[in-house]
């Protein structure tokens, strides 16, 4: 007997059907169009469940790397004030706006970019040689344009020994690698929220209509889709979205490279929890080296102005800068931000970003494992072909766009690429840059913008919205799959790659600037 769920069964040839298989039917035409639109809904929702996912790790995991970071260069900040005004008392709060800046300037260019780096430690160091020029020589009078003279000996006299060098290649890698990984976690999620977001075509939809419903209209309602002819559709109505895989895995790839530079040599942590010891360490440097370095400077600028002598007593009373650093024992400095450490949140991230590996290739596979999609692999005889209850019969075509064209299942037109999948294999393709750039301990949004480019610049920080759920990845290959899948997930196909080059020139300007 035949059963259309909600429907009264009614036996009929079926001659009146669209889509659905002629023949003994129990299904009107507008029960056949309640159906296709319940298909598409259908895909639409599985499709955006395994999306989701995925886009909810990259948006939690930029969430607690951005507060890290954040945090970090507070708990910095506050530790380098409150030493320095027990060190040093009331000079420093003097000459606080200084090392208040220099703190400005790198949250500056961790959130929005826009600082160059190199230089704005440069200039931190030459103001912080005037001041203690000053302070050391205070029996003299000294004009800006003397001082601006003093600053031009920084690199030639190295008043504060090599630690203005080490300190800025340290905070130049970390930074610059701390801010590109926390922007390609916020890419990956919006890359993935973009594209989870699926219209599915006439062919499709119909090719939906046939897999998931036609078998009801038979009353065959308990007999699920077979597999390989679940994973035949899937591919033709996610052709596009396959071809994000090859950038989308060496984005992946690089960074994972970054993530083991954060490990090691460009951590942040390590080089902002002992700033204030660093900068210290400087300023001894100078304290030890100050008759020296001022004799140097008064031979390259000329003898300074002696203050009157009523004057002298007063200004070395007030200014002189005698105290010595005294480090704060180790289990009273802080330890954290964020109530976690960047080797615990790095290897977390590095775990997620490994199961998110070949996502997009495994996408259809993905969908049919979904019981609500298809039977599986144990049910090849007993599972609904398209046709009826029998062994579904036809090989497995490839992921991509360019394999489409022998799909048995959906008709996709191979010519007319998705310009928002290109969109986004463009955005990947920029970051990725980005990253390698970073790994090298290049400034890469500079690099990025100008062939002229030294080494410094800025790019936009990104945030979305928050998910706050984890998504368990199974990437595996599975029995039903095509052999040529290995290959797919190589790289774009070589009948792709003429359609896709011409999409990106046209692409490239607008997302260089998107993801500047």
């Amino acid at each position: 007997m035949c059963m259309c769920v909600g429907e009264v069964a009614i036996l009929s040839n079926g001659d009146h059907l669209k889509i659905c298989p002629q023949g003994s039917t129990c299904c009107s035409q507008e029960m056949e169009e309640k159906y296709s639109l319940q298909s598409k809904d259908d895909f639409k929702s599985v499709v955006s469940e395994q999306c989701n996912h995925l886009q909810a790790v990259f948006a939690s995991r930029y969430k607690k790397f951005d507060e890290f970071f954040k945090e970090l260069l507070e708990n910095a900040e506050k530790s380098l004030n409150d030493m320095f005004v027990k060190t040093y008392g009331h000079l420093y709060m003097q000459n606080s706006e200084l090392f208040k800046d220099l703190f400005v300037e790198l949250k500056r260019y961790y959130v929005v970019g826009n600082v160059n780096l190199e230089e704005m430690l440069n200039d931190f160091w030459a103001r912080l040689l005037e001041r203690m020029f000053r302070l050391v020589n205070s029996q003299y009078h000294f004009t800006d344009e003397y001082l601006e003279c003093v600053s031009k000996y920084t690199e030639q006299l190295k008043p504060f020994g090599d630690v203005p060098r080490k300190l800025k290649l340290q905070v130049t890698r970390a930074f610059v690698a701390a801010r590109t990984f926390a922007q390609g976690l916020a890419v990956a999620g919006d890359v993935v929220s973009k594209v989870s977001v699926v219209n599915p075509t006439a062919q499709c939809t119909h090719a939906l209509l046939k897999m998931i419903y036609c078998s009801h209209c038979r009353g065959l309602v308990t007999v699920k889709p077979c597999y390989n002819y679940c994973s035949n559709i899937m591919r033709g109505c996610l052709a596009n979205q396959g071809d994000l895989d090859f950038e989308w895995n060496n984005f992946i790839d690089a960074m994972l490279m970054v993530a083991e530079r954060l490990e090691g040599p460009f951590n942040i942590e390590s080089v902002m929890d002992p700033i204030d010891v660093k900068i210290s360490d400087a300023i001894m440097n100078m304290q030890d080296n100050s008759v020296q370095v001022s004799q140097k400077v008064f031979q390259g600028c000329g003898p300074p102005k002696p203050l009157p002598a009523g004057r002298i007593s007063r200004s070395i009373s007030e200014s002189a800068f005698s105290a010595r650093f005294r480090p704060h024992h180790p289990e009273e400095r802080p330890t954290t931000a964020a109530g976690t450490s960047l080797d615990r949140l790095v290897t977390d991230v590095k775990e997620k970003l490994k199961q998110a590996k070949k996502f997009w290739s495994s996408l259809p596979s993905n969908v049919c494992n979904d019981e609500r999609m298809a039977a599986g692999n144990g049910n090849e005889d007993d599972c609904w072909n398209g046709k009826g209850k029998s062994r579904y019969l036809f090989a497995v075509t490839g992921n991509g766009l360019a394999n489409q064209g022998n799909n048995p299942e959906v008709q996709v037109d191979t010519s007319k690429p998705d310009i928002l999948i290109l969109r986004q294999i463009m955005a990947l393709r920029v970051m990725t840059s980005k990253m390698k750039n970073a790994y090298n301990g290049n400034d890469v949004d500079f690099f990025d913008n100008s062939d002229e480019s030294s080494g410094e610049g800025s790019g936009s920080g990104c945030e979305y919205q928050q998910c706050p759920s984890e998504f368990d990845y199974n990437a595996t290959d599975h029995a039903g799959k095509s052999a040529n899948e290995k290959a797919d997930s190589a790289g774009v196909r070589p009948g792709a790659q003429a359609y896709l080059l011409t999409a990106f020139c046209i692409l490239f300007l607008v997302m260089q600037r998107e993801w500047r």
